[in-house]
């Protein structure tokens, strides 16, 4: 049996504990009521290698729920930050709805930057049950760091966030309308999902006043197939803002269809900022995808 009692950071005791955790819980004979060895390996997620540190927070995955409050304490009160680091990390692996406000709460204040983008990914990993928490934070008033954080987190909460992204667009927040895009462009790339109202959200989106949620858009589009994203970015080539026509050229690079190099061969001799430059890349790009 483990010995809870002590409080040791001797790097061969560790090891011995890791070990002997490990050997119960494939034994099936691990206590999870045994508060004092939870607290033991909660304070040897300090020690220095990285692998026992994984291997620690892959054996907090296996024990579950009765892990969770030690590590949320950690995460939220610890002194040193590569406990409240592994900590976010092992919360990721534990199906703890109550983790959202200290997660979000890390993300938020903590003083380390690897602490918070733990968090935010811990947070992905509750899914939908996340989203609203992340949105409040994309439409608060938070610093950009925080707000980003909340965006890639909600990106890759992926199918399961779809319905409150719908829901969200409808925000009068411009932040949280582009995060809503953002995210579905996320969805679209990283997964065969394709809900039809993905375009009509990015139609609405093409059409936005705000112009931060329309360069969403314009980006989100070389994620999809060109049948669909060619007569939506096409008309973007005569806008009259320069950065919505960049942001339109190089979303037909990264589509690599043909049909666009006419229209794009018409942009060359635009001598606006950028746009020149961009639209060599973008018909470098075609070219190149056409060739190989």
């Amino acid at each position: 049996m483990v010995n809870s009692s002590s409080q040791s950071s001797d790097p061969v005791e560790t090891e011995q504990l890791l070990a002997q955790i490990n050997e119960q819980l494939a034994q099936g004979t691990f206590d999870s009521t045994n508060s004092q060895l939870l607290q033991r390996m909660t304070e040897a997620l300090a020690d220095g290698r990285g692998m026992i540190r994984l291997g620690l927070v892959e054996a907090f995955g296996e024990i579950g729920k009765p892990a969770a409050p030690f590590l949320l304490a950690a995460l939220a009160h610890h002194p040193n930050p590569v406990v409240r680091r592994s900590a976010a990390k092992g919360l990721a692996k534990i199906d703890e709805p109550q983790a959202i406000p200290t997660l979000i709460d890390a993300m938020l204040k903590d003083e380390d930057t690897v602490v918070k983008g733990s968090a935010a990914g811990a947070l992905s990993r509750r899914g939908a049950a996340a989203v609203p928490a992340l949105l409040s934070v994309i439409s608060g008033d938070y610093p950009k760091t925080a707000k980003g954080q909340a965006i890639w987190a909600v990106g890759l909460i992926g199918v399961e966030a779809i319905e409150q992204l719908y829901e969200a667009f409808q925000s009068e927040q411009v932040e949280v309308r582009t995060a809503v895009v953002g995210a579905i462009a996320n969805i679209a790339s990283s997964s065969e999902h394709r809900d039809e109202g993905f375009e009509q959200v990015l139609v609405s989106a093409l059409e936005d006043e705000a112009v931060e949620v329309r360069l969403e858009a314009a980006t989100a589009l070389s994620q999809f197939s060109p049948q669909f994203a060619l007569p939506n970015l096409l008309p973007m080539l005569d806008d009259p803002n320069p950065e919505l026509i960049r942001t339109a050229v190089l979303s037909l690079g990264k589509l690599g269809d043909t049909a666009a190099l006419p229209h794009l061969q018409g942009k060359l001799a635009d001598e606006r900022v950028g746009i020149p430059q961009v639209t060599k890349i973008a018909i470098s790009q075609i070219e190149s995808s056409t060739n190989t």
